[in-house]
């Protein structure tokens, strides 16, 4: 099933997404929410970006999924609220004003050269040794990276050296179907 969702879908996943960080906030508990249609049932891996005026507040997502998208979107949210090494877990007073974003992901494909990246198109996804990385594809196009560039951050990220990426990496690419709130 590779069926794109539908505005109906992606408002209501935005929208799960939303109750879902905010019970958590507010309860420390996820409360799931179980919806119906085809396109939301199928397990598709997610990414679910949570920014604050712009800026990144929390990101958390998981490239497969034995469980059905709608759910994953709710775990992933309430995870990137509160389980994002990188910031503190959000407290109430960060729900006044947060934004989300939700990336669906297609499955990772490896590839044999750095080449083969198409910014803009392709996310990026490095493993060396035992540190990994991973860049959705709309970061490099929101910082106006080229190929270098992106494989550059994407061996930042992993904790890598810069130019770990250039021999002894496997590096695959997805693609992923972007949609934000309004």
């Amino acid at each position: 099933m590779n069926e794109k969702l539908n505005s109906a879908d992606k408002k209501l996943l935005l929208q799960l997404a939303r109750e879902a960080v905010t019970s958590t906030v507010q309860t420390g508990k996820l409360k799931m929410q179980i919806v119906a249609g085809e396109r939301l049932l199928t397990p598709k891996g997610c990414f679910v970006t949570i920014k604050k005026r712009g800026t990144l507040r929390g990101c958390i997502g998981n490239f497969t999924s034995d469980k059905p998208l709608y759910q994953l979107v709710q775990e992933m949210a309430a995870s990137a609220a509160t389980r994002d090494p990188r910031f503190y877990p959000m407290k109430e007073d960060d729900l006044a004003e947060f934004e989300l974003e939700i990336s669906v992901l297609s499955p990772l494909s490896k590839i044999e050269s750095p080449e083969e990246v198409e910014v803009g198109k392709h996310g990026l996804y490095l493993e060396k040794n035992f540190s990994r990385g991973v860049l959705l594809p709309q970061v490099a196009v929101e910082h106006k990276w080229d190929r270098e560039t992106f494989l550059t951050q994407t061996a930042l990220k992993a904790g890598l050296k810069r130019d770990d990426w250039k021999e002894g990496a496997d590096l695959y690419v997805f693609s992923a179907e972007v949609f934000a709130e309004p």
